[in-house]
């Protein structure tokens, strides 16, 4: 299934009000579903082997003895890397995709960038393998390299922060 597919896919259910949506082209399956406002998970539940859910179900906790703060709104993470740690002052490159990141072509080569190499806009960084497809991740400013804020094999979500490009 074809990646825009998926992406507009993600799109219509984040515009819509809908908890999941599942998608059948041929052998190809695809369930999104969306996580609720209160923090907990939808249940989602596998169909077909080649099903890829989004949310995991969990279970719900009885009740809580004091109610949790709400969580600060996603711009309001912009600074923050996985973890919550702070990031270092700079351009945030984010993931453009789910995937599985990879700072080399191969695991003999060497990365395609270490910290304070200077980059210019267009030059590849990264790999992000989706899908048995290889997406290379080209820097979208010029400057230093700042961090790395991913490992080589390392699960990567979208929107996560990657690299800091100052």
């Amino acid at each position: 299934m074809d990646l825009r597919k998926i992406k507009k896919l993600i799109d219509l259910l984040d515009e819509s009000n809908l908890a999941e949506i599942e998608i059948k082209e041929g052998e190809e399956s695809v369930r999104l579903s969306r996580m609720p406002k209160g923090g907990v998970p939808v249940p989602t539940y596998a169909a077909a082997p080649a099903t890829v859910p989004v949310a995991a179900a969990t279970a719900v906790p009885a009740a809580a003895p004091h109610p949790a703060p709400p969580a600060p709104a996603h711009a309001d993470l912009a600074h923050l890397g996985k973890g919550g740690r702070e990031l270092p002052e700079g351009h945030v490159l984010r993931s453009p995709m789910v995937g599985t990141f990879y700072a080399s072509p191969n695991p003999e080569s060497p990365a395609f960038v270490k910290v304070g190499q200077t980059v210019k806009a267009g030059e590849t960084l990264a790999i992000i393998e989706a899908m048995k497809m290889f997406n290379p991740i080209e820097a979208d400013v010029s400057g230093t390299v700042k961090a790395i804020l991913a490992s080589s094999g390392q699960p990567i979500e979208f929107d996560e922060p990657l690299f800091v490009i100052g």
